[in-house]
């Protein structure tokens, strides 16, 4: 039985993690080849360097205006020259450099930052999108988005603060004790150096307790959030099933979850915000009573007590800031690695190196003895093997869970095979490169899923450097023109989300009318039209079949109505082809497909007889 981890286990491992994205971080900081954004931060540490220097020096001129007032100078030159009031107005002039100083320093950083932010959300994005579809079926979309997003807003504030708070402070806290220890005595150091190493103990040490809780907290926002949308994607399914209570209990419990922990965050951070104002009062409140006590005994001035008073300020300022920085630095790591994590998933399906461009000649689709399966322990397809010749249609039809659709998928290689081939003119397609592979084969799928913009930019997605007489003329040879153009906006009507602003067979046109636009040698219908009622149904088979002429074309369908005119019908079961032929010769075999095109066609017999059923039940029901 493995051990089970120990809470010092669970901080080592969150350390490590947090230092494998602070090194993930550094080079967007200090980028190879952009001489820019080195300057940038070169400049912005200096003007923090002057800003330090500034505020460091800045109580002198406190303590001096201060002892002019009370008579109690000891350096008459300084007060002669400048007077009490030439000594303040030094002061304010010193305090708004260091704010100046410190603004400056942010300006120049700023676009450092954004560069970073855009860089990473950009690489990110593309990772995505380069993961294969095991992995996108596996993730929910809602909590795939809410990582992203909390990742990349850590960004520029991780970046910001590496360069601008640790090390920033430990030389604003170096250069005050050194004055401490000099001008005053080694107790005052001894008593600051105390109440500093107290305070980053308790500081860092409740900070990874609450570590924890954050993550459990970021759990059930994530949760929660991907409840939201999957509900909201479901809408239609929600309200046909009246589960508009259960969706709001289902998030109501998960935001009840997120509550639990954000108030476990609220209750530690104020245990956490009392505690350092405990050390940081009790440390101002020891070296205050040093200095005051030196005054009585006329060891020090009066501006002298306000000189500690200001530098003991000075130091809780920062060491607030500590506790703040180190706190966020810690969350954002844990943002931040959950994206990290997201960006270290392997590709499952890459382009091998020196990949070359897939180049058709004809567009022949081989099948050599194809093995493949979702689970290693449950294989789909059993050594397929087929030849789809150039310029041919070829209707794959079979029952459901046959291996029908994953054949379209390891043709577009959102898989690869685990046995066997698949060749395209001859070329494995595991030796070349995908984008050429995907520029080379239009899919028309089951449901086409539209982007909630305009019509045009829809259709034109197909190919977007298409001028607008082509998309014209794509619309009109997928029979959508007419429709679009009787529009009150024509084809700057949006679609809505997923295109639920346009019947089933509007959305099947513009899918139809987008892959005519990208005219792809090689032609893939995934069960193009088995979403469609038999009228609709019927208008789009003859779309279908224009588009095919002259393209390899490969039909996946349920309906065998719609591939009789196939040049070829495969009939898949199991995994494996059992018989092939055209339509007639299939029938004359009288095997499995003949069984069932029986069946199919019983069906279609006898669907007014059990619509005149309904209709008299409903008829009985009324009277």
């Amino acid at each position: 039985m493995a051990d089970t981890p120990q809470p010092q286990d669970a901080a080592a491992a969150a350390r490590t993690s947090g230092m494998r994205t602070m090194r993930r971080v550094a080079p967007y900081l200090w980028p190879p080849g952009l001489g820019w954004v080195k300057r940038r931060v070169v400049f912005a540490m200096l003007a923090l360097f002057v800003s330090k220097l500034v505020a460091v020096g800045t109580p002198f001129f406190y303590k001096a205006a201060v002892d002019a007032l009370a008579g109690d100078g000891n350096d008459p030159v300084m007060l002669m020259t400048l007077g009490a009031v030439g000594l303040t107005v030094a002061y304010g002039m010193a305090r708004l450099m260091t704010v100046g100083f410190q603004q400056l320093r942010d300006a120049i950083f700023a676009r450092v930052g954004q560069r970073a932010l855009r860089a990473l959300a950009l690489e990110t994005f593309q990772h995505i999108h380069r993961l294969s579809m095991r992995y996108h079926i596996t993730r929910k979309t809602g909590g795939l988005s809410r990582i992203i997003e909390r990742g990349v807003k850590g960004v520029e504030f991780l970046l910001r603060f590496m360069l601008f708070s640790m090390g920033p402070l430990v030389l604003e806290l170096m250069l005050i004790a050194i004055i401490l220890a000099v001008v005053f005595s080694i107790w005052y150091l001894a008593a600051v150096t105390a109440t500093i190493a107290l305070y980053i103990w308790f500081t860092f040490k409740v900070t990874e307790w609450r570590l924890q809780i954050r993550k459990e907290m970021n759990d059930q926002d994530t949760d929660a959030n991907q409840k939201a949308i999957d509900s909201l994607l479901n809408f239609e399914t929600v309200k046909y099933f009246g589960a508009e209570a259960r969706e709001a209990e289902r998030y109501d419990g998960a935001m009840a979850g997120y509550e639990r922990a954000a108030l476990k965050t609220s209750y530690s951070l104020a245990f956490l915000n009392f505690g350092q104002s405990v050390l940081i009062t009790g440390g101002l409140v020891i070296v205050m009573v040093m200095a005051a006590l030196g005054v009585q005994q006329g060891v020090l001035t009066v501006g002298d007590f306000v000189m500690v008073n200001a530098y003991m300020i000075q130091i809780t300022m920062p060491l607030n800031f500590l506790g703040t920085v180190y706190r966020e630095i810690r969350q954002s790591l844990v943002d931040m690695g959950e994206m990290f994590d997201l960006l270290d998933q392997p590709a499952e399906v890459a382009d091998r190196e020196n990949a070359s461009d897939l180049k058709v000649v004809g567009g022949e689709v081989q099948l050599d003895g194809m093995v493949f399966g979702y689970e290693a322990a449950r294989p789909i397809l059993k050594g397929v093997s087929l030849t789809v010749e150039a310029g041919r249609t070829v209707a794959i039809v079979g029952p459901s869970g046959s291996g029908k659709s994953t054949i379209g998928r390891l043709l577009f290689r959102f898989y690869d095979v685990s046995g066997g081939a698949l060749r395209i003119d001859g070329q494995d397609v595991r030796d070349v490169t995908q984008h050429s592979l995907h520029a080379q084969i239009g899919v028309v799928p089951q449901d086409t899923v539209l982007f909630n913009d305009t019509i045009y930019y829809n259709i034109a997605y197909g190919r977007p450097e298409a001028s607008r007489a082509e998309v014209d003329e794509a619309a009109k040879a997928a029979k959508i023109h007419d429709f679009i153009a009787s529009l009150p906006d024509g084809y700057r009507t949006t679609v809505g989300e997923r295109g639920l602003k346009l019947s089933g067979g509007e959305k099947q046109r513009v899918g139809i009318a987008r892959t005519l636009l990208k005219n792809p040698p090689i032609l893939l219908l995934d069960e193009a039209t088995s979403a469609l009622d038999t009228e609709t149904e019927a208008e789009i088979q003859s779309e279908l079949k224009a588009m095919g002429e002259g393209r390899t074309v490969i039909t996946i369908a349920h309906r065998l109505s719609t591939i009789v005119h196939a040049d070829r019908i495969v009939v898949l079961e199991n995994g494996v082809i059992v018989e092939q032929g055209s339509h007639e010769e299939l029938l004359a075999h009288a095997g499995r497909y003949a069984a069932l095109w029986a069946r199919q066609a019983a069906e279609r017999a006898d669907l007014p007889h059990r619509l005149h059923l309904v209709e008299g039940a409903a008829t009985s029901a009324g009277e």
